[in-house]
């Protein structure tokens, strides 16, 4: 007898994460959950002199130029927190194994952030991103707009594949749609054309950016199973490879070794905080583990 599995539905989708994922991160972050949301604040506060470990962003050039010494502007954190979800849904994003490929990370994350914010009475909003800006829902609060974003993200068709991602109008298109200042979660593998860390750049000093980066350990390392086609995720070029070949196993590694390197300085230099997200990874034990990150941060 066959047995149907049915389509994941917004309702299933996030009854599942409030029972398996949101429940047990009340408990394990007892219901603090400032340290994910809350960084430097919205709202300005005072004037006091710089110091070493305060971020460069908020000096103040002007009175620093009449004090003749730094000074930093001083924020208090906002009561409501207005977050938007900058979501990458190129072509890549659809790789992995068939129930954990990396959109269906982007989904669990999206929806559990949102569940959570919107709980504590804050407004959520999503950009999503294939070839072009396709889609924006404006942000709002409540149960009903969590449904929505993960409704609207299960109907975005899959992107076909052509040319490679450039992940510089998704940014672009957040600093000319968002307004007042917000913290902005872009969600992507950042597997994109150069040229886009100017404008996240820029959307970090206008907004509060975390970058959520997903992986695919097999992006990492090859597994030796002999002679394979290897297709572009981005483009659909196809290339037979021996992956008996230990020499060419090494450099696919100390390849994807040296775009993690380069990816983790561009995030350093904007000054965005980043959640490494595996699909393999459990996200209870790695919403965990940034919270302590930015807990510290805080200090």
């Amino acid at each position: 007898m066959n047995t149907l599995i049915s389509a994941p539905t917004p309702e299933r989708i996030l009854h599942r994460l409030d029972w398996q994922v949101i429940r047990r991160l009340d408990g394990y972050l007892q219901g603090d959950y400032r340290s994910l949301f809350y960084g430097s604040g919205v709202d300005f506060a005072d004037l006091r002199e710089y110091q070493p470990e305060d971020d460069i962003r908020y000096i103040d050039w002007n009175v620093s130029a009449r004090m003749n010494t730094p000074y930093v502007r001083k924020y208090v954190e906002d009561r409501e927190v207005i977050a938007w979800f900058l979501l990458d849904l190129s072509p890549s994003v659809d790789f992995g194994k068939l129930d954990h490929q990396k959109r269906m990370v982007l989904i669990d994350f999206v929806a559990t952030l949102a569940r959570i914010l919107t709980r504590h009475g804050n407004r959520v909003g999503a950009m999503m991103y294939g070839s072009r800006l396709q889609h924006t829902v404006p942000a709002r609060g409540g149960r009903n707009q969590v449904l929505r974003i993960i409704n609207d993200l299960l109907k975005q068709p899959r992107q076909t594949q052509g040319a490679i991602t450039d992940l510089t109008p998704l940014f672009n298109g957040g600093l000319n749609a968002i307004k007042k200042r917000s913290l902005i979660f872009v969600i992507s593998d950042f597997i994109s054309a150069p040229g886009w860390e100017k404008s996240l750049n820029l959307l970090n000093q206008r907004h509060e950016v975390i970058a959520i980066r997903l992986w695919d350990r097999s992006e990492m390392e090859l597994p030796d199973i002999g002679t394979v086609i290897m297709e572009d995720a981005e483009t659909g070029e196809q290339l037979y490879v021996d992956t008996h070949d230990k020499k060419f196993r090494q450099r696919f590694h100390a390849a994807a070794i040296q775009r993690e390197k380069t990816l983790t300085e561009t995030f350093k230099r904007a000054g965005v905080d980043v959640l490494p997200l595996s699909t393999e990874e459990d996200l209870i034990r790695a919403i965990v583990r940034f919270a302590a990150i930015r807990r510290q941060h805080r200090k």
